[in-house]
């Protein structure tokens, strides 16, 4: 009866500690997010813009547009979308591997979005938790990001993106 017992409380502890470790493994990669990316996440693979029918990949700061039938992935978008702003323009935060894989979906899923301005990017946001962002306006003083995301935002060389005196 008391291994019976024990086998149970063994189960229920064991249940109880899975939802634990699931939130513990949440990826966070604001620090990855281009100043020019939207407010409200913390994790993003993907933006798809729908004004130049291209998406970002943020973990290799990417554009991947689609040049006659082949998807090319660059650093920067190709000279016909030179007018393009990337801070006025619309971003659809895509967390699915190769979204451009499903590009005849998204363009027209997304096409409402089109010539839509106003949403708040990372730039101009005065949430704290955006600062780490390497060239965000209010930066962060050395070493706060480390404390904050438990690695040091090597971006900038250790040297913050402020004044280090944390007003902000």
């Amino acid at each position: 009866m008391k291994r019976l017992f024990l086998v149970a409380v063994a189960i229920m502890v064991s249940l109880f500690s899975i939802p634990a470790k699931a939130q513990l493994n949440v990826n966070v990669n604001i620090g990855s997010q281009p100043l020019w990316g939207p407010t409200g996440y913390d994790h993003v693979d993907y933006y798809y813009l729908p004004d130049v029918e291209s998406y970002y990949y943020v973990p290799q700061k990417q554009f991947v547009y689609l040049n006659g039938n082949d998807w090319v992935f660059a650093n920067s978008l190709p000279a016909r979308y030179g007018n393009y702003n990337l801070y006025n323009g619309y971003k659809v935060v895509i967390n699915s591997p190769k979204p451009y894989l499903n590009f005849r979906n998204d363009k027209v899923k997304y096409a409402k979005y089109k010539g839509n301005k106003g949403q708040l990017v990372i730039r101009d946001s005065r949430d704290s938790k955006y600062y780490v962002v390497k060239g965000h306006p209010h930066g962060m003083p050395p070493g706060q990001a480390k404390k904050i995301y438990g690695k040091q935002n090597n971006g900038n060389k250790g040297k913050g993106h402020g004044n280090g005196k944390g007003k902000h």
